[in-house]
């Protein structure tokens, strides 16, 4: 019954992976890298940098090599540009239409990014992160024997994720995530998960329509 249980709490886990392709978030290169790096000046007059001041900076990359970026001046004004980038271990380029190519160094974790000396820290969306249970689990793989999914996810990008079988016996994975638009990625010691999301204010709905999988989550 253990060795049932186990299987059907990793069937249930795997559920949530997407189908190999080239548009899967777990093959690509550099996953820390997505999402949203925020950059701000410790003083009110900011940091000048080719004539101009400024008090904040926003980059967003994406898995497609795009990438936006975004500069608030001390005046206000906000300054943006965009278009694809090339990455490596140690090196970005930046290439966008009308602006000259931009190469820079880097160092890179899950949630801190230093660029040419500039430390950028990675944010989630403000209602993601928190403790959530699961209310309800729909799914052909899952329904017989799982009884609950909790997953802990923190402002840092650490997560923890325990699934409960009905017979009392628990799983656990503890590893990094990072988000891409509705997408969420599980990456832990034996693999990673590919989740669709949907955020409300109190509910947290993960999904994978590949294998008509649902859980319903509360925030705790």
């Amino acid at each position: 019954m253990l060795k049932s249980t186990l299987l059907a709490i990793t069937l249930f886990f795997t559920s949530f992976s997407s189908q190999l392709s080239a548009e899967d978030l777990t093959e690509f290169d550099y996953p820390l890298l997505l999402g949203d790096w925020y950059w701000f000046s410790n003083t009110e007059e900011g940091v000048d940098s080719e004539g101009e001041s400024y008090r904040a900076m926003n980059i967003k990359f994406k898995s497609n090599y795009r990438f936006v970026i975004r500069l608030l001046q001390v005046d206000g004004n906000v300054e943006e540009w965009d278009g694809t980038y090339d990455i490596d271990e140690s090196t970005v380029t930046f290439l966008s239409h009308g602006q000259p190519e931009q190469q820079h160094s880097y160092m890179l974790s899950y949630n801190q990014f230093l660029l040419d000396g500039a430390r950028f820290t990675k944010l989630a969306p403000e209602n993601l992160p928190g403790n959530w249970r699961s209310s309800k689990i729909t799914g052909k793989d899952v329904g017989e024997v799982v009884s609950e999914l909790a997953i802990s996810l923190r402002p840092d990008f650490l997560f923890s994720a325990e699934v409960s079988g009905k017979n009392g016996k628990k799983k656990e994975h503890r590893g990094i995530y990072f988000i891409e638009d509705d997408r969420i990625v599980l990456i832990y010691e034996d693999g990673q998960q590919d989740s669709q999301f949907l955020l409300g204010s109190d509910t947290l709905t993960l999904s994978n329509k590949q294998f008509g999988m649902e859980a319903i989550m509360q925030r705790e």
